[in-house]
């Protein structure tokens, strides 16, 4: 049927509105772009349809909201997209935002990758930071390339470090170290780098 069954405003943003076909949200839309199309409860009109009328007038308004989100800090294609349609924009115009943002050099999964492992290096093992990535929408190939800057003397160090303070004002028992242990797994790091690192603290081959 694909008839417009409801159009309420939002209540985060007053100037827009959901839109719903055929009882299920659509998109979202400004009430100028609205009243500019007469969209009305009633209309029979298809979500492709739609999706032209919210690329052509909003594609620029969703750009700038897209530059605002990633202000504060970088994030990941998936991130932006994610953004997007939780204020209801439709794919055709995730897609235009996302490619205007790559030509800008403002979204960079492979750049985002790398910066990521260096940042989270000092307290997370390769396994964790590369489960992260994958959440954030960065792909394997990136991921990877980004990983194989990572030092195994640096991970050594960053599990070293994370060891030391779960063992402060604990006793290095057989337990205590067996708990010490899956502590480093649990942050990502493999059982290489987590076993020499309890080993240099604590002269044990005890996991």
């Amino acid at each position: 049927m694909n008839e417009i069954t409801e159009i309420t405003p939002q209540i985060k943003d007053k100037r827009r509105c959901n839109v719903y076909i055929d009882g299920r949200f659509c998109c979202g839309l400004t009430l100028e772009t609205a009243v500019k199309y007469r969209l009305k409860v009633g209309e029979v009109i298809s979500p492709e349809r739609l999706s032209e009328i919210q690329l052509e007038s909003e594609k620029n308004v969703a750009l700038d909201k897209a530059l605002t989100h990633i202000s504060a800090s970088k994030k990941t294609e998936k991130q932006v997209r994610d953004f997007l349609s939780g204020k209801g924009y439709l794919p055709a115009v995730c897609d235009y935002v996302l490619e205007k943002m790559r030509g800008y050099g403002f979204v960079d999964d492979k750049d985002y990758a790398k910066d990521y492992v260096q940042f989270s290096a000092s307290k997370k093992g390769g396994k964790l930071i590369k489960m992260e990535l994958k959440a954030k929408g960065v792909g394997e190939d990136e991921i990877d390339a980004a990983l194989d800057g990572l030092e195994a003397e640096q991970q050594f160090q960053a599990a070293r470090r994370i060891l030391e303070k779960y063992m402060r004002g604990k006793t290095a028992d057989r337990e205590t170290l067996a708990k010490a242990y899956r502590h480093v797994m649990s942050k990502g790091f493999d059982y290489d780098t987590a076993k020499s690192a309890l080993t240099s603290l604590f002269d044990t081959d005890d996991e």
